[in-house]
Order: structure tokens, then sequence, then C-alpha cells
């Protein structure tokens, strides 16, 4: 019978845990959205195609820069080599 009482005091416990940190948790999702740098150019930052040439973009957050690519394979090359790719719009970025 204790056991079971336990059981339940300690299932009302993480329920009231999740109520209480939950709301705590979307809003630190909101913030981190607000944080992403727009993406400031109008081509792939891989092939230097326009966007869309290549079906519907791809849009991908990496390390607080928002990246937009033509097609799937040019995702797994930006990620092998970031910083060669990143490197395109710090020209862009200075323009504005």
């Amino acid at each position: 019978m204790k056991t079971k009482i336990r059981t339940n005091r300690l299932a009302l416990l993480a329920l009231g845990l999740v109520a209480l940190f939950a709301p705590l948790v979307a809003a630190a999702k909101e913030d981190a959205k607000g944080a992403v740098k727009p993406y400031p150019i109008k081509l792939c930052i891989v092939t230097d195609n326009d966007l869309g040439s290549m079906g519907d973009p791809r849009t991908f957050v990496y390390e607080g820069q928002e990246i937009k690519i033509c097609c799937k394979p040019c995702e797994k090359k930006f990620l092998k080599t970031p910083e060669k790719y990143l490197a395109k719009l710090t020209p862009a970025e200075s323009k504005k």
C-alpha cells in the first residue's frame, strides 16, 4: 500500500515539475528563434545557384545563422566545411 502511495506522489510531483518548467522551456525556444541572423543573399551558399533552381530551397540554422541552400546534397557539403561557406556571408553583411 505504501509503495502505491509513493508512486502516486512521485507521479504527481513529476507532472507538477513538467507543468512548472514547460512555459520556461517554450520561452527559451522563442528567445533562441529571435536570435537567428537572417540569410542575407539570394543564392545557395554552396553552389552560388539561384535559390529555387533545384526545387524548393532548404533552410536550416547553423550556430545562430540562417542558411539557405538549393538542394539536400548541399547541406552535407556545407556541414563538412562550414567555415568555407560562412565566409561568403561576411561581404554581404558589410554591404548592408
